[in-house]
């Protein structure tokens, strides 16, 4: 009995003792998935640095606008999907000119949704015509190995890069095909499937249009702004 309440108390000690790295950690790995949709990330780059001089966090709600006195780690996606989306709060990670601060050259959206199994989730950047698709990266939890789990292979990803989210003025989205193997270069408005994982294609799209149209007043505002600004 003694034993177990020395070990019990070493082990509470460990887990006390190693949980700001364990937060360090977390919180690098959470700056690394927004950079990546946007940049290459070789080794040697100073992801901390990057991300603080590149990236401006903000909070927005369903119309668009900041909230103030909100930040991107204050919020729960999923606790936020449970909400109505008129009702939302969404991270927004916009990503400033290396030599002009006052200009947006990316925008990266986080989203979330649900797959066969269970959650998935991800961030997609949009290019600085709030219309072309830079990069994605989707994660998921109990996605089916080899199938649907494929949503987080760069394979997978790199096939939404150029694709885009209007048609006209009109907020379309990007669907992933059924069946695998088609060539869809000539569509901007679909990517190639995966084999054996229509579920979880289907819950990649849903999860996609769902939140672009949570996105679509702030997507709205920054297009029309950046059109103007190139007449």
């Amino acid at each position: 009995m003694g034993l177990t309440v020395v070990c019990a108390g070493l082990l509470a000690f460990a887990s006390q003792a190693l949980k700001p790295r364990q937060d360090a950690n977390v919180e690098l790995e959470r700056k690394t998935n927004v950079l990546s949709t946007v940049m290459t990330l070789g080794e040697g780059v100073d992801i901390e640095k990057t991300y603080s001089e590149r990236i401006r966090e903000i909070v927005i709600d369903a119309e668009g606008n900041v909230v103030e006195g909100k930040k991107p780690t204050d919020i729960n996606l999923g606790v936020e999907y449970k909400k109505t989306p008129k009702d939302r709060l969404l991270p927004v990670f916009e990503v400033r000119s290396a030599t002009d601060p006052n200009k947006i050259e990316n925008a990266v959206l986080p989203v979330f949704g649900f797959g066969l199994w269970n959650t998935i989730a991800g961030n997609v950047a949009l290019e600085s015509d709030f219309n072309t698709i830079k990069g994605v990266n989707y994660s998921h939890v109990g996605e089916t190995p080899g199938l649907g789990a494929r949503i987080a292979s760069a394979d997978i990803q790199d096939r939404y890069k150029g694709k885009q989210i209007f048609e006209g003025d009109n907020l379309v989205s990007v669907d992933m095909q059924k069946g695998e193997g088609m060539d869809y270069a000539s569509d901007v408005h679909k990517v190639d499937g995966m084999s054996g994982a229509t579920l979880t294609a289907k819950g990649v799209n849903n999860m996609l249009r769902e939140y672009f149209q949570c996105y679509e007043k702030y997507i709205k505002k920054n297009r029309t702004s950046n059109q103007q600004a190139n007449l």
